[in-house]
């Protein structure tokens, strides 16, 4: 009979074991438990659809939720182009351009000018800083008496709260605080600081009704009156974008912006005047697929580059050109008295292509083969073609290259 021993001892430890794993998980969980707080967190989503590709879309939902008539397109449409419909503009509307104003032509900015005599609301901006930002003419500011400074300006423009507000009529830059007459900021308190970067202008012959900046440092704002309406003109309008309205500066200025015919009329919103070009895009947005691909193109070319200088002399190669033979063994012949043979086959050579070409002068000899040779070939003397139907003497080298060359052209000739 075998006695197992050992197996309770090992029993006990495998329990106490799993009762300790047990109490340590339990511990663990305890801990979690008791320091942690379950809370809800929200997560901005990707934008999909208007909101994506519509810089003004949370400007149009605020005015729409006011109970103000918004509309919302890419491009003004006031002359028709293509199968886009024309809009027409109410007196008491409100038109703003998001975009760079020098997209517009000159029939729209002339249109929008009558309009705004009739009572409408126009909001511009500066163009924006580029290669062409300093020649590109602005029709419509030009036409307003305004002038973009060539340069952007660092220095921001501050927006305080606190009960009283500076309006864009009064101008902050005069430190004047009124109140914007709009009860639903009235408990607005804070400040913020916009226009940084901006293009800033300049008044030329303009007498704006209200203004924020002054001639030394440049205008960031300036109310243009022209008979019953009036022109906003505005260093940016990056503050209407729907990433920044939600800042209470943002959206404090906004209301005073669209206050005097807020409710009088359709705002139209036009966010996307002028389209960037595919080249500027990819520029801007995809050097992440651009470069590497840039990269690898340049490594290829200098792979494949020739190099600056051979690491070792280049072997010597055999020559094989057949004409480098038969020169050679024309010297060698003629250096060996052999120049009968050479000038007899330029000869015969000569003679037998006469002979397909014009039997009748190949079958004759002496001068009546001469004579009509000599006028076959009016341009080469008598003489010449005498002397090279004649064998030249052994040593006169001179003779001998003159009538092989005189048989090769008059050969090449038939």
């Amino acid at each position: 009979m075998i006695a197992h021993t050992g197996t309770r001892p090992d029993m006990m430890r495998i329990v106490l074991l799993a009762l300790l794993g047990v109490v340590v998980l339990g511990g663990l969980a305890g801990w979690f438990l008791h320091t942690y707080e379950r809370v809800e967190r929200l997560l901005p989503m990707p934008r999909t659809g208007e909101a994506r590709r519509n810089p003004l879309y949370a400007l149009q939902v605020a005015l729409r939720k006011d109970g103000v008539a918004v509309q919302s397109r890419r491009r003004l449409q006031l002359v028709a182009s293509g199968k886009e419909p024309t809009v027409a503009l109410a007196a008491r509307d409100t038109v703003v351009i998001y975009n760079d104003p020098r997209t517009l032509t000159e029939a729209e900015v002339a249109g929008l000018l009558r309009w705004v005599e009739h009572g409408g609301h126009l909001v511009v901006r500066t163009p924006p800083i580029g290669l062409l930002a300093k020649s590109a003419p602005v029709p419509l500011l030009a036409q307003l008496q305004l002038l973009p400074l060539g340069r952007e300006r660092s220095e921001c423009e501050e927006v305080k709260g606190a009960g009283a507000r500076p309006t864009v009529a009064e101008g902050a830059a005069n430190g004047e605080d009124a109140d914007t007459g709009d009860d639903s900021a009235a408990d607005y308190d804070g400040s913020g600081l916009l226009f940084c970067g901006a293009r800033r202008f300049t008044l030329v012959g303009a007498n704006p009704a209200s203004s924020w900046g002054d001639l030394k440092n440049g205008y960031v704002f300036a109310r243009i009156e022209r008979g019953h309406g009036s022109v906003d003109v505005l260093a940016e309008l990056d503050f209407l974008d729907s990433d920044r309205l939600a800042q209470p500066a943002s959206f404090l200025l906004a209301r005073q912006l669209l206050q005097p015919n807020l409710r009088a009329g359709t705002v139209h919103l036009v966010y996307a005047a002028q389209m960037p070009s595919l080249w500027a895009t990819l520029m801007r947005h995809s050097w992440m697929a651009w470069g590497p691909l840039v990269l690898a193109l340049g490594f290829w070319l200098w792979r494949r580059m020739q190099r600056f200088g051979p690491q070792f002399p280049a072997a010597a190669s055999e020559r094989r050109s057949l004409l480098e033979h038969i020169v050679a063994s024309g010297e060698h012949a003629y250096r060996y008295g052999y120049a009968h043979l050479l000038y007899g086959a330029a000869r015969d050579a000569f003679l037998a292509r006469l002979r397909r070409f014009d039997p009748q002068a190949a079958a004759l000899q002496g001068e009546p083969q001469l004579m009509l040779l000599a006028e076959r070939f009016n341009d080469v003397p008598a003489s010449e073609i005498r002397d090279a139907l004649l064998p030249p003497f052994s040593n006169d080298h001179t003779a001998f290259r003159t009538r092989i060359a005189t048989l090769i052209r008059l050969r090449n000739r038939l």
